[in-house]
């Protein structure tokens, strides 16, 4: 007799040889393990830490109170009173010069805007209507002090008939020059100005 061939009824003689696969078959594990490193698994010495208490919420800030908080308070009314003296002090100080320095000291009206506006721009702030202020107390300052002057002037060549303030200022409008406009406007644009820069730096 014959082996039987393979393939035929009968078992073959060849030994059988490992089932081949396209893709590896998982390991087999126990319900319910997780590999370790894979999402899921538990950390090894890692305990859950209880919150303290509950978060406090962060209240949402609107520009305007940010704003309050970082600027500081402007005072107008104490700017615009210090401001008030300086031009007092700033006239006086140029009405009680020497009288033969008159003419140079016309252009030390620039100071007196500056003596001005510091009151004005440190305490006042941005306020649209300190640097016209500002503009009106520099020329007020320079007007008092050529007053001042003229009053010197008539009171040390004795007043007439018409008094004192009568011939200071009849003796004010007589000595008005063109450079004096010059004078007056170098007031008012340094007052305006030096008044909104001070401002800006404060």
């Amino acid at each position: 007799m014959t082996a039987p061939a393979p393939g035929t009824d009968g078992p073959s003689a060849r030994p059988r040889t490992a089932p081949h696969y396209s893709v590896a078959p998982a390991p087999a594990s126990p319900e319910g393990y997780v590999v370790p490193g894979m999402p899921g698994a538990p950390v090894q010495g890692y305990e859950p830490v209880e919150p303290l208490g509950p978060t406090p919420l962060a209240t949402p800030t609107s520009p305007r109170t940010s704003r309050r908080r970082v600027t500081p308070r402007r005072r107008t009314g104490p700017a615009v009173a210090l401001a008030v003296l300086a031009m007092l002090l700033g006239g006086l100080a140029y009405g009680c010069a020497p009288l033969r320095a008159a003419d140079s000291l016309g252009w030390l009206a620039i100071a007196q805007a500056g003596l001005v506006a510091l009151p004005l721009g440190l305490l006042g702030g941005r306020n649209r209507l300190l640097p016209p202020l500002g503009a009106l107390f520099a020329a007020g300052a320079l007007l008092l002090g050529q007053l001042t002057e003229h009053l010197r002037r008539v009171h040390a060549d004795g007043p007439g008939p018409g008094g004192l303030l009568h011939d200071t200022l009849t003796s004010w409008r007589g000595d008005l020059r063109p450079l004096d406009a010059a004078f007056y406007a170098i007031a008012l644009i340094g007052g305006f100005l030096l008044t909104r820069r001070t401002a800006d730096r404060g």
